[in-house]
């Protein structure tokens, strides 16, 4: 891959997007090959959390590849904007718990790939935004979907129908960064909280993040029952045993030695 590099170790996966020259920006080449990698990913039970992030120190990703779409026609400006749609919900319903570690400019698209992430981290060089009204088009990775989701439908319409950016410690005011820390940092923080999500059972990880993405689409009263399929699941795993023996006798669970 041109675009991308995965750099695993043990259960932690790291993607770096690396077009710095292009601050990162997501071209069709990098789209397919984040699709190419998050396909594997889906396919791959010893990657447990994927840290994602951005090359160089000005930019996460600052958006879509404005020189390459500019002429697009409808048709084309359709398939550019699915296959961003396609590659986001592949990350958003990995397997893997996905963190953004974002350490720099994170707009339109980079914005959406954020957004798309489980968790997401930012430096306090980060900046976030939609501006795409100012480009004569709308967010259309999958923007005007989650983004209103995260911060509410009157936070989100104020930040796309302005274009304007804001800075990491309004976004994390408003939902839509979970911390904020100071960008030598920044990786450190991610991979000390993957490192606390790995000490959990990785079974009732999956399950909870399965419960929380599905049943958010659905209502109130499907949502509960589909939570509760899964805490009965939960009983049929080693993990529940492991976790419940551990706690009633005073120890640390192993959830990986049971494996």
């Amino acid at each position: 891959m041109e675009n991308v590099v995965v750099e695993i170790n043990g259960p932690l996966a790291e993607v770096i997007i690396t077009r710095p020259k292009a601050l990162n920006a997501l071209n069709y080449a990098t789209l397919e090959e984040l699709k190419s990698v998050f396909s594997g990913f889906a396919e791959n039970s010893e990657v447990k959390v994927v840290i994602i992030t951005g090359s160089g120190e000005k930019a996460f990703v600052a958006g879509a590849d404005i020189a390459e779409m500019k002429d697009y026609n409808v048709l084309q400006a359709r398939t550019f904007g699915r296959l961003g749609q396609t590659v986001f919900s592949l990350i958003e319903k990995a397997p893997q718990v996905v963190i953004a570690a974002v350490n720099g400019y994170a707009l339109g698209g980079g914005c959406e790939l954020a957004m798309a992430c489980d968790m997401r981290l930012a430096s306090t060089k980060a900046k976030f935004g939609q501006p795409e009204v100012s480009l004569g088009v709308i967010p259309g990775f999958g923007g005007t979907q989650r983004l209103p989701r995260l911060v509410g439908k009157g936070r989100a319409k104020e930040i796309i129908f302005s274009g304007n950016m804001i800075d990491a410690n309004e976004a994390c005011r408003i939902g839509l960064v979970n911390r904020v820390c100071e960008p030598e940092q920044l990786m450190d923080e991610a991979r000390a909280l993957a490192a606390d999500i790995l000490l959990r059972s990785q079974t009732a990880v999956a399950f909870a993040k399965q419960a929380i993405n599905t049943g958010g689409n659905m209502d109130d009263e499907s949502a509960f029952f589909y939570e509760s399929e899964l805490w009965g699941a939960c009983f049929s795993t080693e993990d529940q045993q492991e976790g419940m023996d551990a706690f009633l006798n005073k120890r640390r669970p192993e959830f990986e030695k049971k494996k």
